[in-house]
């Protein structure tokens, strides 16, 4: 009696992992959708660690679209780190778009890293991509202010390898800044907004980029700032600045020799002032040595005093 129950128990254990590892419910399901796909290759996948329901159930969709994909291509995708069901509804939409598209290109799309669904898409609805709002100055010195909508449809065959959106938006603001920058007046840029979107598409923009434009727009245009007049007042603040500094630094000249001038009449006024008072000592080395006499001596004293009584009287009249 133990051996039989361990039997049963050892019977329904192998039943639950015989059910577990081999998938047989996916299995009945492909057979019912008439897709063929045998029992061991469902154990073949779980042995090389591939979950079958993500290969089976894209493979279904396929089938059912009447696409002829092998189930291998779909295991190698997946095993690559690719996405199978992604590459499989990208390519039921492109057939019901009747847009040409290969299974290995829509693979190697989705192992680069972009969306191949919302690229299949993208080509039967166009998108449209608002850039942000670019300033631009025209000749005139007035600032303009433009935002732009791109209509763009992706183009499948440049998805490897060509540039995104971003790419797509600096352009756009190049040719922006391009166009309003070489307008003599910003009136005309805003009597004519559409001269902007024939000057950026003839510009090629979409060369090298995984995008086809299909039209650009000018979705607004607002008048900025008069950098002009702000530049001529700053270049007359610069230069008043500059006229002010050289005011200074000829005022500072000036102090300076006044400064030396002043110094030079007193260093003239002390040699005098030397000078007189070694007159007294002549004079008398002179009554010592007889060289003057007593009479020459009051003689030149007279002399003096009518010069100094002379001065006074023409300060006097001068001050009348």
């Amino acid at each position: 009696m133990p051996g039989t129950l361990v039997l049963v128990a050892a019977i329904i254990i192998a039943i639950i992992l015989f059910f577990r590892f081999i998938p047989v419910a996916l299995w009945i399901s492909a057979l019912a959708a008439n897709v063929r796909i045998g029992i061991w290759n469902l154990v073949g996948m779980r042995l090389r660690r591939v979950v079958p329901a993500k290969i089976v159930n894209p493979l279904i969709k396929a089938v059912k679209a009447g696409l002829d994909i092998p189930i291998n291509k779909l295991e190698a995708h997946y095993l690559a780190g690719g996405n199978v069901d992604r590459v499989v509804n990208s390519l039921i939409a492109a057939q019901r778009a009747d847009i040409p598209l290969e299974f290995e290109r829509a693979a190697a799309i989705d192992l680069a890293g972009r969306d191949v669904l919302e690229a299949v898409q993208m080509s039967v609805n166009p998108k449209v991509i608002e850039t942000p709002v670019v300033a631009a100055i025209a000749k005139d010195g007035i600032e303009l202010k433009a935002k732009a909508k791109v209509t763009v449809r992706a183009n499948i065959e440049r998805l490897v390898g060509g540039a995104g959106e971003q790419t797509i938006i600096a352009r756009v603001g190049e040719g922006v800044v391009t166009t309003i920058g070489s307008a003599e007046t910003h009136k005309a840029v805003l009597e004519n907004p559409d001269m902007i979107s024939r000057t950026v598409l003839n510009k090629g923009l979409e060369a090298g980029t995984a995008f086809e434009i299909l039209s650009i727009d000018i979705a607004d245009v607002d008048v900025g700032r008069n950098i002009g007049a702000q530049l001529q007042a700053d270049q007359a603040e610069a230069d008043k600045k500059i006229a002010q500094a050289k005011a200074e630094e000829r005022r500072a000249m000036a102090i300076a020799a006044e400064q030396e001038m002043k110094a030079q009449v007193q260093e003239m006024r002390a040699k005098v002032v030397e000078a007189e008072a070694e007159v007294p000592k002549a004079m008398a080395a002179a009554l010592r040595e007889g060289k003057l006499g007593v009479l020459d001596y009051y003689n030149m004293q007279n002399i003096i005093s009518d010069t100094r009584m002379r001065e006074a009287i023409a300060s006097e009249e001068a001050g009348k």
